[in-house]
């Protein structure tokens, strides 16, 4: 008989045991893990920046050249101390290099691994003209999109560009390159591999 009285308070928890597993699993709504982790994902995505409205032009550029894009800490570095194969944004000045654009205008700003820094745009196709017949003492109008007749990407070393100038017009901003003369390619590169501070 004592051996039985034990047993009626196991067997009582017991069921009550089960009694609640169930109960709080019909009454209890489950927890959505996939829902949960879709639901903090944009709060992650807002907290990195994205690059919007990029033209496949620019994007297969950047492929071509194996290009990557700035890191925050990075952002501001001098264009002779960033590292080669990168990408970023710039003024004018093209001293420094951002890794977002400015809320002013700007051009993209690329450096190969080479160690040659470009102003990356589009212009017309009589502007690319002078360039691509390297004429003396001409201007380039450049965009940082594509619009009107500056429909064409295009691309320039820093280093030829003797004046820019930020220019306003019923298009908007645009980029006036003044370039006084294109050095020779394979000397100008010889010169910059022996003295890359210049690119600054």
């Amino acid at each position: 008989m004592m051996k039985r009285w034990f047993v009626y308070p196991i067997l009582v928890l017991m069921g009550f045991g089960l009694f609640d597993y169930f109960f709080l699993q019909l009454v209890t709504p489950r927890l959505n893990v996939h829902l949960l982790g879709n639901a903090q994902s944009p709060q992650r995505e807002a907290s990195t920046p994205r690059e919007k409205d990029v033209s496949n032009e620019i994007l297969e550029l950047r492929k071509r050249h194996h290009l990557r894009p700035l890191t925050t800490a990075e952002s501001g570095t001098r264009i002779r101390d960033v590292a080669a194969a990168t990408y970023g944004f710039g003024t004018c000045d093209g001293q420094t290099v951002s890794a977002t654009r400015a809320a002013g205008p700007s051009l993209e700003i690329q450096k190969h691994r080479d160690g040659i820094a470009y102003f990356v745009g589009y212009a017309s196709e009589d502007h690319i003209e002078r360039y691509l017949t390297r004429q003396k003492n001409f201007h380039v109008f450049v965009s940082q999109v594509s619009k009107g007749k500056a429909s064409l990407l295009f691309e320039i070393p820093i280093e030829f560009v003797s004046q820019c100038i930020l220019r306003s017009g019923g298009d908007g901003a645009v980029f006036d390159l003044f370039v006084t003369a294109i050095p020779e390619l394979q000397s100008f590169y010889q010169h910059v591999m022996r003295h890359p501070e210049q690119l600054a």
